[in-house]
């Protein structure tokens, strides 16, 4: 009858060293099991968040950042009826400030969302001699970070807060005249690094 003998544990070990060295592998004490690949921002909600869809109001769009860009989610805001065009602007304008100083929802978290808009800033209408349709903030656009900033006026640039024709005109509290901000795709694609192109304008 045929017995097999076992070897020792230690007799083992070294003759399986030998094995990987015979064939050209280098042990190593180094684990090899990294864990999971660390997460990255996808910017893709894999279903409609009705966390931010639950209040009633006016539908809009704002920009939030998400890695290296500006990407619209779905908002809403409430605007009192019978408001004048310029009453109206203004607090749309309050209602989109609001929403993008809000944290996003856990989805858009876990999707890589964020805003840098900071809460509390208010925004209020003209001043006598600035074009009608002016939006002056309670901190001054050149106050802003720069990626708030682009967030801001891409958000109002698209909205019922400007005119539609992809720009919007922006002042502070102060007494600087205001300017016109323009949201561009470049803003758009690496917002921060590239400020929104501005110029003047001249009075009512």
């Amino acid at each position: 009858m045929n017995v097999r003998r076992l070897l020792p544990v230690p007799l083992l070990a070294g003759v399986l060293g030998a094995l990987v060295t015979g064939c050209g592998i280098r042990a190593t004490e180094v684990p090899t099991d990294f864990g999971p690949a660390p997460s990255r921002a996808n910017c893709s909600l894999t279903a409609p968040d009705v966390t931010t869809q639950a209040s009633r109001g006016m539908p809009v769009q704002v920009f939030l950042l998400c890695g290296s860009s500006l990407v619209t989610v779905d908002r809403t805001v409430r605007v009192a009826e019978g408001a004048t065009d310029t009453e109206r602007r203004v607090l749309v304008a309050q209602g989109l400030l609001d929403v993008l100083a809000e944290a996003p929802s856990p989805a858009e978290t876990e999707a890589g969302y964020k805003t840098e808009v900071p809460g509390g800033t208010t925004v209020a209408g003209p001043r006598p001699g600035d074009p009608e349709d002016t939006l002056r903030l309670s901190t001054p656009p050149s106050g802003l970070p720069g990626s708030a900033l682009a967030q801001i006026v891409c958000t109002f640039s698209d909205s019922a807060a400007a005119e539609g024709d992809g720009s919007v005109i922006l002042g502070g509290s102060g007494a600087e005249p205001p300017r016109r901000y323009e949201c561009t795709e470049q803003v758009r694609a690496r917002p921060g690094a590239v400020e929104p192109p501005s110029s003047g304008v001249s009075g009512s």
